[in-house]
């Protein structure tokens, strides 16, 4: 009788002493940790602990010390993905200006001015993206007319366009109504389970992160704290830790 070898899940992104300074204040302290490829990995901590800056550092946003790498591509070799996708926490809109979801979708996937009109290829892509995210009927509704979810899956369409090896979320149900945040973290969960697109995603919400996260980062004033699955990271002890106070965890209650 022959045992079963244990599953390897190489990273998508290796990190390693990485260290970011804004404005000479040091706001991530020696980061290592990997991101396992094809996984959702959650990214938790008090606000100010550098969650965000590590998002920005993996795209280069800011500038920073010690090593990023990815492996990336079928045989793991390449150096950087071809397309990352970002979800940022919010978005702030003029609203002065009169886009709807198509227009503000053109803009992105079109080449030429909005006021040539919106090609039937760049209509049918905006329809598809939309579709992917549930909300094709929004896309004649005005970008500041949109709920805090509908913008998010808006968003999420985009950054899944073209299709992202490494998809970026910096509290992506920040904005939505609390009825919707988990109909919101099971699109993220259907699309990582068919694509195969590696989540890195910053949440507040714990109960979502243990249900809907295969690996968990704990980060506390800009170091990882802890790191792990979701049943060996959310226990009072580690909790207490990240957060500072004793955290207790009540599963919620959705309506229908």
């Amino acid at each position: 009788m022959s045992l079963a070898l244990p599953v390897v899940v190489r990273p998508l992104v290796s990190l390693s002493d990485l260290r970011v300074e804004l404005g000479g204040k040091p706001i991530l302290r020696g980061v290592t940790a990997n991101i396992a490829r094809g996984s959702i990995t959650a990214l938790i901590g008090l606000n100010g602990s550098g969650k965000t800056t590590l998002l920005r550092a993996l795209v280069n946003e800011y500038p920073h010390k010690g090593t990023i790498k990815f492996h990336c591509g079928h045989d793991h070799s390449k150096p950087y993905p071809e397309a990352i996708g970002y979800v940022p926490q919010r978005l702030t809109l003029d609203a002065r200006l009169p886009l709807t979801v198509r227009d503000f979708l053109a803009l992105t996937l079109s080449r030429r001015p909005l006021f040539f009109g919106i090609s039937k290829k760049v209509a049918a892509k905006s329809r598809e993206m939309l579709e992917r995210v549930e909300v094709a009927n929004c896309l004649d509704v005005p970008v500041e007319g949109l709920s805090g979810g509908q913008l998010q899956r808006v968003l999420l369409a985009l950054a899944l366009e073209p299709q992202p090896e490494l998809l970026l979320l910096d509290e992506p149900a920040a904005g939505i109504d609390f009825k919707d945040q988990k109909k919101f973290y099971e699109l993220i969960a259907t699309i990582n389970r068919e694509t195969g697109v590696t989540v890195l995603l910053v949440s507040h919400d714990l109960n979502m992160v243990q249900t809907y996260a295969h690996e968990v980062l704990c980060l506390r004033s800009g170091a990882i704290q802890c790191q792990g699955s979701p049943n060996e990271i959310l226990t009072p002890i580690n909790m207490s830790l990240v957060f500072g106070a004793e955290i207790h965890m009540f599963p919620h209650r959705f309506g229908s």
